[in-house]
């Protein structure tokens, strides 16, 4: 059954902290709705899927949902029941921050239909929180987390790389210990130096480098690679390249890419195919034209942005030839390999293979 979230923007909400990072105002380009404003999206976006087989969500997005004032937090909840009695409207998802979470505002939520909650986590060290002035340390991040699973809870995570302090080590840790977690999904962010922040001024000052595009995306597709091996979805990667985030002069630096997503699912590719040329060389021998076989669906990560990817195997490989080819039987994420002249792949490397090896 096709998922489908509704989404309602309620930027900055709650929230008391200014994270050097954040200027959420410009990262969300919306205004924080009003609950009667709630019908009319509703009603908007189930006209676009009602005829078609669908588990609808609506998901509060962008500020720290648990931190509104309860009454605010009841008037939004309260505009999307008639859907949720109706079946229209299968459930609810909020975000919020880790120190906003607690038994008690857990059983309100329950009982207006929140089934999802995603914590801004962004890293697991204490050093990076504070130097990020997240105001809560990793203990408050377990102590939500467990509370949220021992309540039903679906649990999402998400993780910021890059931030001040932070390390590609530091990186892979948090995401080593987000996965004994166990989280339902996982989104993972690049830290962008966005306009009017804290780390504007760092940025300004030489205080703080952000993470070159190649950087972000190697260690973004290193965490994605844990996450897929354990079997947890990775629902994000990259900011949503809205209109306001792609204007001038609001992306000041840092590692920002309107498909930056698409990057890292390259970049896992490309290991992949290498890796299934290597063992088909070590197996038959090596050849100065190969063909590479994909699910139609894989093409365009497989070639990579402009060709990049196929340019990088040929180089690296010392091929005449490299063809990517498509067939229909193939699993998606899985990668073949023949010679030049054959008709069907003689080797196949699974994404579950590939990350075993």
């Amino acid at each position: 059954m096709k998922h489908i979230n509704i989404p309602i923007f309620i930027p900055h909400l709650g929230c008391p902290f200014a994270c050097l990072f954040c200027n959420q105002r410009r990262i969300s380009a919306a205004q924080a709705v009003n609950p009667s404003d709630i019908i009319a999206i509703i009603e908007e976006h189930l006209e676009t899927v009602k005829h078609s087989e669908r588990q609808v969500e609506l998901a509060f997005f962008g500020g720290s949902f648990t931190a509104i004032a309860q009454t605010l937090q009841e008037s939004y909840l309260e505009a999307v029941q008639p859907y949720l009695r109706r079946g229209l409207i299968s459930s609810i998802r909020i975000s919020t921050r880790p120190d906003c979470i607690n038994a008690a505002n857990l059983r309100v939520l329950a009982g207006w239909g929140v089934r999802t909650i995603e914590l801004g986590v962004q890293s697991f060290s204490d050093v990076v929180l504070k130097a990020s002035a997240r105001g809560y340390l990793s203990a408050d991040v377990f102590k939500a987390c467990h509370l949220i699973r021992e309540q039903g809870f679906k649990l999402g995570l998400q993780l910021m790389i890059g931030l001040p302090g932070d390390t590609y080590q530091q990186d892979m840790k948090s995401a080593l210990q987000a996965i004994d977690l166990r989280p339902d999904m996982v989104r993972i962010y690049p830290t962008l130096v966005i306009s009017a922040t804290a780390l504007e001024q760092m940025y300004a000052k030489g205080i703080y480098t952000p993470l070159s595009l190649k950087e972000a995306v190697k260690t973004t597709a290193a965490m994605f690679k844990q996450f897929q091996a354990h079997d947890i979805p990775v629902i994000r990667m990259g900011l949503q390249p809205n209109a306001e985030l792609r204007s001038t002069g609001t992306v000041i630096a840092g590692p920002f890419h309107p498909a930056f997503g698409e990057l890292v699912e390259q970049e896992v590719c490309k290991e992949q195919a290498s890796k299934a040329i290597n063992t088909f060389f070590n197996l038959y021998g090596s050849y100065k034209a190969v063909n590479l076989w994909v699910n139609p669906r894989d093409i365009s990560k497989m070639t990579g942005h402009k060709r990049q990817t196929i340019y990088d195997l040929q180089e690296s490989f010392h091929l005449d030839q490299l063809l990517v080819r498509q067939i229909d039987n193939l699993l998606l994420d899985t990668v073949g390999v023949s010679t030049g002249s054959a008709a069907n792949p003689s080797l196949q490397l699974t994404r579950s293979q590939f990350l075993k090896q």
